[in-house]
């Protein structure tokens, strides 16, 4: 579904990308991994198109998005951070987002989901971080599309909530589905993904399934997977 071929991004002196290769299947769950700086973020803007390469090529189903914007239509984007006009409501905010992109919407079953009908009038300049992300979460599943990106999808979010983002993960990745997320919080990786990608230094270092770092690192657990590979990497 993603083919991104020797991709390439500096700011200024500072090379964020460096000779990027990936691949992505169509359908299942990715998660993208790596310490801060390590060029997650600017991978995903620049699948998004909210960061333009300095060289390489960007292809969605076999055809290159970069410059393009019709294609961000059936995407799905999950922003780390929730930053809202603080003196909309939730139902205007809602509302708009609606408005800017006419496709069918399922709202209603996310809302109840994520027990927001009481905050429905409530400004979003006075609600809490975590109240923000559930707001966050219907704005982003509310749309069908075939691929969902997900940046830090669990900040702020209570137990019960979380639960529910679990399941609202399995169930688009039911339908065929493809998901690409960035976490910090490996046990959620550990539960839900089916591959992970490690990125260091704005390149590649490990592409597999969790089973296969493990093994390949020799531990038990992913955290102490995932820091084998950091320090073997870097000796």
């Amino acid at each position: 579904m993603i083919e991104i071929n020797n991709l390439h991004k500096k700011f200024g002196k500072l090379t964020v990308l460096d000779g990027l290769d990936l691949e992505i299947n169509k359908g299942g769950i990715f998660a993208i991994l790596g310490p801060n700086g390590s060029g997650k973020t600017t991978l995903i803007k620049s699948i998004l198109g909210m960061v333009i390469p300095n060289a390489g090529d960007i292809k969605i189903d076999g055809n290159s998005v970069l410059k393009q914007w019709d294609y961000r239509n059936q995407i799905n984007y999950l922003p780390q951070i929730a930053n809202f006009p603080a003196n909309l409501s939730v139902n205007e905010l809602i509302a708009m987002v609606k408005n800017l992109r006419p496709k069918e919407v399922n709202d209603q079953d996310l809302i109840d989901l994520f027990g927001l009908d009481l905050f429905l009038d409530k400004k979003l300049g006075n609600l809490s971080g975590g109240t923000k992300q559930k707001v966050n979460l219907v704005l982003t599943f509310m749309f069908d599309s075939d691929l969902i990106i997900l940046d830090e999808p669990t900040t702020g979010l209570d137990p019960i909530s979380l639960i529910h983002l679990k399941e609202i993960i399995q169930k688009e990745k039911e339908k065929g589905k493809t998901l690409l997320i960035t976490t910090h919080i490996m046990s959620f990786v550990e539960e839900i993904a089916d591959e992970i990608v490690f990125l260091l230094d704005g390149e590649i270092y490990f592409k597999g399934t969790v089973a296969q770092l493990k093994i390949q690192t020799e531990q038990t657990d992913l955290e102490h997977a995932i820091a084998n590979l950091m320090t073997k990497e870097n000796v």
